[in-house]
Formats: C-alpha cells, sequence, structure tokens
C-alpha cells in the first residue's frame, strides 16, 4: 500500500481537495483502487454542529458520518463511497485516545502528543479498521503549515515516511502570489513555506503552485532548485474555468507520473480519460443558460456547494450552462417575490436548520405552486413546501414545524419519535443511507426508473403522518416511503409542471459522471417550462 500526503502553504484554500481529487481520478484511470480522505486539525469532533459560514456545507457519507465538505469533492471526482473513516479531526483523535485512557489501555502510562495521539493519527492513515484493500490511500491535512494545530498530524506523517520509506509521497501546495505594483510573481512564501515543512523534518517530493498567472519556466527552476525538489516534480495549478478541468491539466503536467515515478512504480501508458473529456467537451458546447434560484438563508456559496455543482452536472447533460441565483430567504416577502423570481426557470427550496429565512422559504413555495414553476424542495425545503401546502390549500392558517413552533396544534413536521429523547446534538440526527419505496406510476418511480431506492439522510424532523390523508385528497401526494419506518421521504403534486420535494439530500449521490436522476429531470422541467414561456 502506498501512502500519499497533500499539504498546505503560504494560504488556506488553495485547493487541496481539488489537487486529492484530481490525483485520485488520474490513478483510478490507470486501474488503481483508491481512497481520499480528509484529517482536519479543528477540535470539533465533525464539522455537524458547525455554522456552513465556519467551514461551508456538512457532507454526509453513506454510513452517516457528517464530514468536510472536501469529501464531496473526493465523491464527485472519483465515483467512491467515502465512510466515517475518510474524515478525522483533532477532536475525534482526542476523544478515541482519552476513552482508552478512561479504558485503562495505556496500562498505567503517561498519555502524551507523542506517542499515544500521533499514534492514533497514524492508525487512522493507515485505515486499520478499514477491511477494503487500496493501492493508494491519499490523506488530506487541512489548514496550513505554520498553524499549531496541524503539528500532531505533521509529526505522525513523519513517523509515517520513517517507517514506510519508499511507500510514502509527500505533495505541497503553495501560493505564488503576484505583485501588481512590481509587475512580478513572488516566490519566496513557497521557499519560506517549504523551509518551515523541513524545519518538522518533512520534505515535500512534489510541489504544487496554485497562482493566477501563467507561471514561466524561469520561476518553476528556481521553485524546484531553492526547495531540493525535481524540477519534473515542480506543477503548476493555474485558475481554470472550472473545478473539473483540473485532472486534466494535471495529468497534462505528469503529476500522476511524477507519484508513479517517486514511488518507484512503472509508469505505463497515459490514460485517455475519454469520459472525463466528454463530459467537459459537452459543458464547452452548451451554449444556452438556464436560470436556477436557490432560496436560502446562507449567501455562501459553499453551504450549498453540493446542491450547487448538482445543478450544473445536470445542465451539462441536458445541453445547457446553468446560472445559478441565491436568493435570501430572510429578505423574500409577498410584495417582492414576484419580482425577484423574474426570470427564474426552476426554483429550489433549500436544506437548512432553525427559524431565520422560512417564511421566506414558504413564500417561495407557495408562488412557485401557484405559478406552476418546476420546484425543488431539499430536506428542510421540503418540510417549508408542506407547511406551505397546510396553511394555502388545506386552511391550517397556524400549520408549522415543531422544530419551530413546538405547540401549535398543526405540527405538519414534527420530530421523529427515536428523535426525542436525545440530548447531544452532535452526529444524533436520522444520518447516512436508508432505504426508500416508490410507488408505482408515481413521477418519482418514473424519474428513478425503478421503485427502490437508497438515499442519503440529516434530519430530526419529519412529515406528521396522521395529516397524510388530508394532503392526499388535496393534490400533495406522499410517493416514497421508508419500508420500515413508513416516514414520508417524497411528496409531489402530479397536477403541476414539476413540484417534487425529497426529506433526504440527493446532492450527495450526484457526481460528474453519474449525475442524480432528480437534478436531472428537474432541468429537464425548467428548459421545458423556459421554452414554453418563451413561445407564448
Amino acid at each position: 500500500m502506498k501512502y500519499i500526503f497533500v499539504t498546505g502553504g503560504v494560504v488556506s484554500s488553495l485547493g487541496k481537495g481539488i489537487i486529492s481529487s484530481s490525483l485520485g481520478k488520474l490513478l483510478q484511470a490507470r486501474g488503481y483502487r483508491i481512497t481520499i480522505q480528509k484529517f482536519d486539525p479543528y477540535i470539533n469532533v465533525d464539522p455537524g454542529t458547525l455554522n456552513p459560514y465556519e467551514h461551508g456545507e456538512c457532507y454526509v457519507t453513506e454510513d452517516g458520518m457528517e464530514t468536510d465538505l472536501d469529501l464531496g469533492h473526493y465523491e464527485r471526482f472519483t465515483d467512491i463511497h467515502t465512510t466515517r473513516g475518510n474524515s478525522v479531526t483533532t477532536g475525534r483523535i482526542y476523544s478515541t485516545v482519552i476513552e482508552k485512557e478512561r479504558r485503562g489501555d495505556y496500562l498505567g502510562k503517561t498519555v502524551q502528543v507523542v506517542p499515544h495521539i500521533t499514534d492514533e493519527i497514524k492508525n487512522c492513515i493507515r485505515r486499520e479498521d478499514d477491511p477494503a484493500e487500496y493501492d493508494f490511500i491519499i490523506t488530506e491535512i487541512g489548514g496550513t503549515i505554520g498553524d499549531i494545530e496541524s503539528m500532531p498530524f505533521l509529526e505522525a506523517i513523519r513517523q509515517m515516511r520513517w517507517e514506510h520509506r519508499g511507500d510514502t509521497c509527500c505533495i505541497h501546495l503553495t501560493y505564488i502570489p503576484y505583485l501588481k505594483a512590481a509587475g512580478e510573481l513572488k516566490t519566496k512564501p513557497t521557499q519560506h513555506s517549504v523551509k518551515e515543512m523541513q524545519g518538522l523534518g518533512l520534505q515535500p517530493d512534489i510541489l504544487v503552485l496554485r497562482t493566477e498567472k501563467h507561471l514561466d519556466e524561469g520561476i518553476m527552476h528556481k521553485v524546484a532548485s531553492f526547495c531540493n525538489v525535481d524540477q519534473d516534480c515542480v506543477v503548476q495549478s493555474e485558475d481554470l474555468p472550472s473545478i473539473y478541468e483540473v485532472p486534466i491539466e494535471m495529468q497534462a503536467q505528469g503529476l500522476d507520473k511524477a507519484v508513479l515515478k517517486k514511488l518507484n512504480m512503472e509508469v505505463g501508458e497515459t490514460p485517455d480519460l475519454l469520459l472525463w473529456r466528454n463530459y467537459l467537451a459537452k459543458r464547452d458546447g452548451a451554449t444556452k443558460k438556464i436560470e436556477i434560484a436557490l432560496v436560502g438563508k446562507y449567501e455562501l456559496q459553499d453551504a450549498y456547494k453540493s446542491i450547487r455543482e448538482s445543478l450544473q452536472q445536470a445542465a451539462v447533460y441536458n445541453d445547457r450552462k446553468v446560472g445559478v441565483n441565491y436568493i435570501n430567504s430572510q429578505f423574500l416577502t409577498k410584495d417582492n417575490v414576484a419580482e425577484t423570481l423574474t426570470g427564474m426557470a426552476g426554483v429550489v427550496i433549500c436544506p437548512g436548520f432553525g427559524e431565520r429565512g422560512t417564511e421566506g422559504k414558504i413564500i417561495a413555495a407557495e408562488y412557485c405552486r401557484t405559478h406552476d414553476i418546476p420546484t425543488f424542495g431539499i430536506c428542510f425545503g421540503m418540510q417549508m413546501m408542506v407547511v406551505e401546502f397546510a396553511r394555502n390549500v388545506l386552511g391550517y392558517k397556524d400549520a408549522g414545524s415543531a422544530e419551530i413552533d413546538p405547540v401549535t396544534k398543526h405540527n405538519v413536521i414534527d420530530m421523529m419519535e427515536d428523535q426525542k429523547n436525545i440530548t447531544k446534538m452532535g452526529g444524533t440526527m436520522r444520518l447516512g443511507a436508508y432505504p426508500c419505496k416508490l410507488v408505482p406510476g408515481s413521477r418519482a418511480a418514473a424519474i428513478y426508473g425503478r421503485t427502490e431506492i437508497s438515499e442519503r439522510h440529516r434530519h430530526r424532523y419529519e412529515f406528521n403522518n396522521s395529516f397524510r390523508e388530508q394532503y392526499r385528497k388535496a393534490g400533495m401526494l406522499c410517493t416514497g416511503l421508508n419500508p420500515k419506518a413508513d416516514l414520508v421521504e417524497i411528496v409531489e403534486i402530479p397536477e403541476l409542471r414539476w413540484y417534487i420535494a425529497c426529506q433526504f439530500h440527493p446532492e450527495y449521490r450526484s457526481t460528474v459522471l453519474h449525475p442524480h436522476p432528480l437534478f436531472l429531470d428537474f432541468i429537464r422541467a425548467a428548459i421545458e417550462y423556459e421554452n414554453g414561456k418563451n413561445n407564448e
């Protein structure tokens, strides 16, 4: 087994996750079995309790782990299914070590960062609890070289480099800034970052230089010689129109070849990445644009990262580009909703928690329902569409969710029974993949092309089944149900053009080469709606 470590220096947000995903894709194309994991230095056990403004969206794995959004990139690029083993934080490491100490596992020894914390980190890097077999394990270390929080992880890597000599490769991303006043690109920050790594006992094998300007051979040679790196192991990652072009660019510069050479492995023929190139060609060939509104309370693109990527993928396969328009539901009112949604071919009512922005989502749902605009509700978005229907069709003006109004008599959305006695917040929701059975003949069943599916969840509240018959009679059908717990997974209004909402998160299953059927059909309906408006 080979271990690849991806670190970052100078500044954060360089795109370590994209480089890790791209490298994973290139190694996969060569026939290797890979997995990619993210080690984050913050003390939270997982990102589940973090506000999206702190760390972007919270991604959920098949087995119900709340993780960093980079795991979404890993899955979208490689089609692998990540698990709880692919996401590790300082909080999780320390929790495990403290639990072992309380059990007496350390036999009276003084528990220290070295060796106990670093040993636990190494256990996670090696995936000792994972029965799957891999040729490569790619480990991305969050944060930036020099952060005090990252020190135990870097020390663990140093030890692994010694213990697994010949079987490890270290890739370091740095930033080459351009000083406009001087008209120069500066390599000094990269030199300092590498020097800091060397001070920790780590020598990068490969450097990936993030840059907004193309780097000439002189700069590449300078970086190589000043950082003790072979020149063919210095790669530049220039800004590109799309993150999905990065694997092609990294392959063109020989990133995968450099890794194989450093690990003394046969390089062989370069894969053609035909399906990936076909996707890019299809995307570049799309000339018409479809405008989609995302109605949510976060004015932050990373808060809805997977939804945005799923829409873009689905648009490509419908020969369209997509314009994603963020609409803050806090400021959406009955007076401005028509103007705000003008020009939108489809609307997504977004997930979220808490009261802020809920009324705006309800107003958007009512407007879309009464104007027959293609509408897609996801998780909390579905719940708000259900509340809107209860208020304006069933006539329950006080209808709401028990999450927002615990005393309403018409709690059409209520807490699930198995959630009512839970006191801890982190990792206690309904998380991960659950089966769903679709009603034959429903729009949902037609979209999936089958009646048995599995989708990932992240919620505590659920459609209140005591109101199900009233909804059915009024025209909103429950067409997806959990076969074991009888929980409602999908609702739809068949009389409308496309009005579907799901309690699960379909965006977690959408990848570049396998876009999710719900997003594909939603975009298709939005195109038909727009074409119909243009022909009026």
